[in-house]
């Protein structure tokens, strides 16, 4: 006889509780200091309406001004006598009809929506995650197999690398790159950047992919290679997709790790989301606001990330 399911919503109602009480601490915490939150600053750093000043291209008079919605069309007679037309935001307006103007006089401004600065870092945030990455899987791979290599100088070189990159701070390789590297080789930032987290996950990488190969029983091996399987072949048709599946969840995790870790490009003025929202701080004095808008930015890229790897993790798991 099947036992009775246990009801789950005490536990529920308990988790929003904790999450409520946790809420209640913060705004507590910063009554205490007199913060005033300021949330009407923040919209501005993800998009904001940019203004372009508009200026007579010659010297003349202001022939006409027609109202075209919230716009206005400026048409100037130059003292040649040829016409031009400007179109700004009705309340810029800096002339009127029969107004004499010289050449880079201000007529207005238009505006459009642009990107913020938050929405900027974000996307320098991601594609220095995905480059890095990406060179980040094919160097630890590289480096994972030659560390199984019979060949003492891959073996010893490879080792030498991985105990490197992984016994030092990345941020003090950061520096290396851009300063000393950098310099030398005339790299710009961004380049120095990329190949520090790229070379910092592949460190990292390669010993997943090690642990990994080396989870696979001996006998894989021996079966392919019965089957008249050359090495490569066999490390790439039977080890290689049964460590995958092995190695997904830190793989997972050690990409989840370098989204974070672009944070620390900023050392080297690269305008990643971290120096934006210390960049958005200086001019708005809303500290808390922008903190907690960059913390759900990563979250933001950091969530689905896992939930992907999670799903993969259950399909190949299905797979077996």
């Amino acid at each position: 006889m099947a036992k009775p399911k246990k009801a789950q919503w005490p536990w529920h109602l308990l988790t929003g509780l904790i999450l409520i009480a946790l809420a209640y601490a913060l705004w507590f915490s910063t009554s205490l200091i007199s913060y005033e939150w300021r949330w009407n600053r923040v919209p501005q750093y993800f998009a904001y309406q940019a203004e372009v000043a508009q200026h007579a291209v010659d010297n003349g008079t202001v022939k006409a001004i027609a109202a075209e919605g919230d716009n206005a069309r400026v048409t100037l007679e130059s003292d040649a006598g040829d016409e031009s037309q400007s179109l700004v935001a009705r309340d810029s307006l800096r002339v009127g009809e029969g107004d004499l103007v010289s050449e880079g006089d201000e007529l207005g401004v238009t505006r459009h929506w642009a990107a913020g600065p938050l929405l900027w870092g974000l996307w320098t945030t991601l594609w220095i995650s995905v480059v890095s990455g990406a060179f980040g899987l094919l160097i630890g791979l590289a480096t994972g197999l030659c560390r199984l290599s019979k060949n003492p100088t891959l073996r010893d070189l490879s080792t030498v690398y991985v105990e490197l990159v992984r016994g030092t701070p990345l941020l003090v390789q950061i520096f290396i790159f851009y300063f000393f590297i950098g310099t030398v080789l005339n790299l710009s930032r961004e380049f120095a950047g990329v190949a520090a987290l790229a070379l910092f996950t592949g460190a990292y990488v390669a010993e997943i992919v090690r642990a990994g190969v080396q989870s696979i029983a001996k006998g894989q091996d021996e079966a392919a290679r019965s089957l008249g399987l050359t090495a490569p072949q066999t490390m790439r048709h039977v080890i290689l997709p049964q460590a995958f599946k092995r190695v997904l969840p830190p793989l997972a995790g050690q990409f989840i790790s370098l989204v974070k870790d672009t944070s620390l490009v900023s050392v080297i003025a690269i305008t990643e989301l971290t120096k934006s929202g210390r960049e958005a701080i200086t001019t708005s004095f809303s500290t808390f606001e922008i903190w907690f808008c960059v913390a759900a930015l990563y979250l933001l890229i950091n969530l689905p990330l896992s939930q992907i790897a999670n799903r993969l993790e259950r399909r190949l798991a299905q797979s077996d």
